[in-house]
């Protein structure tokens, strides 16, 4: 498995030098200052990789750009409006430009509007350590007091509406205007922030959208972009919705081992793959993710490690973000699979044997406290996660030598 890490480009307070350090071999990343739906010139991709890989005017580093999170998918393609099919064109062409800079794979996703949401980016666990944080009743206090969404109600049992109340009774200003923050003001890598108003005109364009009517514009999506992908030798692949549940009366589509398996025989392409996040997978208890690679991991193109404790069994929930090998999911038990996948590809003479991984999201730990990095990308807490990783493939690569 090579290890990764993830770099938000020149402003990320982890500098590529700490990267290095930590021990990574190839970086994760994307041209986040392009407005969603133009292209990726090949000029400013090579530029970015000339930065990652330093040299000329500093130290090498001895890293690539190997995977990029994300390319983003616009709304207009989600809901098939406006420009999308400019968006498509444009998209197609970024491929091509990628490809001919030696990239090859692409990380996407199909959540509509709010990417990856956490109501609390900075909860404090009891040992001192900060991670982010779903809270299912502070969800509901937003959605049903603060945005005031039409039918929120109806999307939450009587005990979260209630507790909801009580709690947004006792909320100052500052404690609401936090709230809102957090939710829709864009996390690191999201596509997108928003206020109030402007969320609820999100919501409304998708009104008419359901869970299936998504499905359908992801294929139809997919159906132009991965032949362009499987020519040019690019693997695309889904991140996970994250949470894996439907949020502000808005469709999930990829959440659950179902929704993967429907995705990638819909379009049965070597360049139609998955992304598979154990933190997002893993806030469903019933998503069992060893069988998951077990049965699909063919498809597999990219893994997130890393971890969430759910504070219960029901869906939704609330979780919270927990160290790589102290949360809900059994991460010996997933790397063992992920390991026995590359296996596979090897007796199978696949050229993708390796299955790039990076430790994904981390607590604030040590110096992270005093750093301010982006929320969940510390450099403490994620390299304690490589670590504890890395010490888990030595361990099942070191006995499979013997």
């Amino acid at each position: 498995m090579k290890q990764t890490w993830r770099w938000f480009g020149p402003a990320d307070k982890v500098s590529l030098q700490d990267i290095r350090q930590a021990g990574a071999k190839g970086i994760v990343t994307a041209l986040h200052e392009v407005p969603n739906g133009a292209v990726w010139s090949r000029e400013a991709i090579q530029t970015r990789q000339a930065l990652i890989q330093g040299g000329s005017d500093g130290p090498s580093t001895g890293l690539a750009w190997d995977v990029v999170e994300s390319l983003p998918v616009t709304e207009d393609i989600k809901r098939q409006t406006g420009d999308w099919a400019t968006h498509v064109q444009n998209y197609k062409t970024s491929l091509e430009n990628l490809a001919a800079c030696g990239i090859d794979i692409v990380c996407y996703n199909f959540m509509p509007v709010l990417d990856w949401t956490r109501t609390d980016l900075r909860h404090e666990l009891p040992d001192g350590a900060r991670c982010m944080r779903f809270d299912l009743v502070d969800f509901a206090v937003f959605d049903i007091f603060v945005l005031k969404r039409k039918g929120a109600d109806g999307d939450f049992d009587q005990t979260v509406r209630a507790e909801a109340e009580l709690r947004y009774a006792k909320m100052s200003n500052d404690d609401v205007s936090n709230l809102v923050s957090n939710i829709i003001c864009g996390l690191p890598g999201a596509e997108e922030g928003y206020s109030i108003a402007s969320l609820q005109e999100e919501l409304d364009l998708y009104a008419k959208i359901d869970a299936d009517r998504l499905r359908q514009h992801q294929i139809d999506f997919l159906s132009e972009v991965i032949p362009v992908a499987e020519r040019l030798g690019i693997r695309m692949c889904c991140h996970p919705d994250d949470p894996p549940f439907p949020l502000l009366g808005l469709p999930r589509i990829m959440s659950t081992e179902k929704d993967y398996a429907s995705l990638v025989s819909a379009i049965d392409s070597p360049s139609n793959g998955i992304t598979l996040c154990s933190g997002s997978l893993g806030v469903r208890e019933s998503n069992d993710l060893p069988g998951m690679v077990r049965r699909l991991g063919s498809k597999i193109h990219f893994a997130h490690l890393r971890n969430v404790r759910r504070e219960s069994e029901t869906v939704p929930n609330s979780f919270h973000e927990a160290a790589h090998l102290e949360g809900s999911t059994d991460m010996v038990a997933l790397v063992a699979s992920l390991l026995e996948e590359e296996e596979r590809r090897k007796a199978d003479n696949r050229s993708d044997c390796e299955i790039p991984f990076r430790p994904d999201h981390g607590q604030d730990i040590l110096s992270d406290l005093q750093a301010d990095a982006q929320p969940g990308y510390p450099a403490v807490g994620r390299l304690k996660g490589l670590a504890e990783l890395r010490g888990i493939i030595a361990a099942q690569t070191h006995a499979a030598s013997r």
